[in-house]
């Protein structure tokens, strides 16, 4: 489950993380490359980091394994993933 993500994309919050093949390349922000890195290597993603962007505007989250959530830790922008931690509900 992706918060603020419609059923496969789209909807008011950061929902792009690589799935459609169009990821980055870097780990954290594409969901294929983080899998591989898994399987082939042994290395679970420590976390996936979802990005939208409207106009000039881009936002970024971490998408936290359940049952974590995303928490702002109260400094830094609400845009971007750096300022959250993956913590218990």
């Amino acid at each position: 489950m992706v918060p603020g993500m419609q059923h496969c994309s789209g909807g008011p919050g950061p929902n792009d993380f690589g799935q459609f093949g169009n990821g980055s390349g870097d780990p954290p922000s594409d969901i294929s490359r983080s899998l591989e890195r898994w399987v082939e290597q042994g290395t679970p993603p420590a976390q996936i980091v979802a990005t939208k962007s409207e106009g000039s505007k881009t936002r970024t989250r971490p998408l936290c394994p359940y049952p974590q959530v995303a928490r702002w830790d109260g400094s830094g922008s609400t845009d971007d993933a750096s300022s959250f931690t993956c913590a218990a509900r």
